[in-house]
């Protein structure tokens, strides 16, 4: 399994996702202002692994705390908390993280400087494991849903490498192929960061998967061809009523699906749906840099000056959502019914 992040002795160490997939390359941060860098910088990115790389962050920013008392630790902790949210604004998977922490750093269990730091250390190693058991989990209930045979399109990265490992969309891939079904897996390429080309397709060729690598303005036609069976792509946040805030594009292969009577399927943890978001017009949208968009690989592609949108996601409505695969079990419409079902199960799901 890929080690997309880790704890480690000497800090919180990451496959740099920036330099995939020529370059297999890891990077340590060692104060928690270097693992904002990297969330910030995408050197390490997916809702999943942002939100336990968040909790490893303050972890280890509180651990290097030099606070003698409580009160003090506790305004360093906020500070760290502040610096790490203000990383990435739409996958609620980090401010998730944040909260979890802040309720461990308030746990009555821990009461001097030593017990919080070491309880905040537990806290964010228990959240790796977890994701990782969310994932298998959500995998073993998307795979009932696979087509038996056939193309399954895919956008961005929701791999391993979004995750703690194994994946969410990728992962409901695994568990199907697993099971014996024979699937070919279309990556968009998903510009203007390429996740799709650089990050899915390497993950998918690792593991020996069928993988055919399309530009994103391709979708419709192999839809059109009878080469796409089914869609499955991860989320950075789920509203209360299934509107889904998903990489830039998403809701354009949603469209595509829906007007080919092709199912489009959300996969994501828990920890995406936010139930205090009422609809996806109230999910913030990162804008990234004009950069991503005017350059490639270094090299200047548009004139100067030329007016740039970069919007890092896009809103899919829950109209064009077949199902939502989480570790509690699969949400079909009505959303707002089904989800909030859902959230009232504190387990994770086993399917049968």
């Amino acid at each position: 399994m890929i080690k997309t992040l880790e704890w480690t002795n000497s800090g919180v160490r990451f496959i740099d996702q920036t330099k995939l997939p020529m370059e297999e390359v890891y990077v340590t941060c060692r104060t928690y202002q270097e693992v904002a860098t990297a969330i910030r910088d995408m050197i390490v990115r997916g809702a999943p692994a942002i939100g336990v790389a968040a909790a490893m962050g303050i972890a280890l920013g509180v651990q290097q705390s030099a606070a003698k008392d409580v009160a003090s630790l506790r305004l360093d902790f906020e500070q760290i908390a502040k610096t790490i949210g203000e990383t990435r604004p739409t996958a609620v998977n980090l401010f998730w993280a944040i909260e979890r922490m802040k309720k461990t750093f308030a746990s009555p269990r821990a009461q001097n400087v030593p017990e919080i730091k070491a309880a905040l250390v537990r806290e964010a190693q228990q959240m790796y494991v977890e994701d990782i058991a969310a994932n298998q989990a959500m995998g073993q209930h998307g795979a009932t849903l696979m087509p038996a045979s056939g193309g399954v399109l895919t956008h961005c990265n929701a791999g391993g490498l979004a995750t703690c490992g194994y994946g969410t969309a990728l992962g409901v891939i695994r568990a199907a192929v697993a099971s014996g079904k024979k699937i070919h897996v279309y990556a968009d390429e998903t510009r203007p960061f390429l996740q799709g080309s650089r990050l899915t397709a390497w993950e998918l060729m690792k593991d020996g998967i069928p993988t055919t690598v399309i530009a994103d303005n391709m979708a419709g036609a192999m839809m059109k061809q009878g080469k796409i069976a089914a869609a499955v792509v991860g989320a950075d946040r789920i509203a209360a009523n299934g509107d889904v805030a998903n990489k830039i594009g998403t809701y354009t292969v949603a469209v595509l699906a829906k007007e080919h009577g092709i199912p489009f399927y959300v996969a994501a943890p828990w920890s995406t749906v936010d139930m205090n978001t009422p609809d996806g017009d109230q999910i913030p949208i990162e804008q990234r840099s004009a950069k991503e968009v005017t350059h490639h690989a270094g090299k200047q592609v548009a004139p100067d000056g030329v007016l740039v949108e970069n919007p890092a996601f896009d809103v899919t409505p829950n109209k064009y959502v077949t199902a939502i695969i989480t570790e509690r079990g699969i949400a079909r419409a009505p959303y707002d019914a089904s989800l909030r079902e859902l959230a009232s199960s504190s387990s994770m799901a086993v399917p049968a």
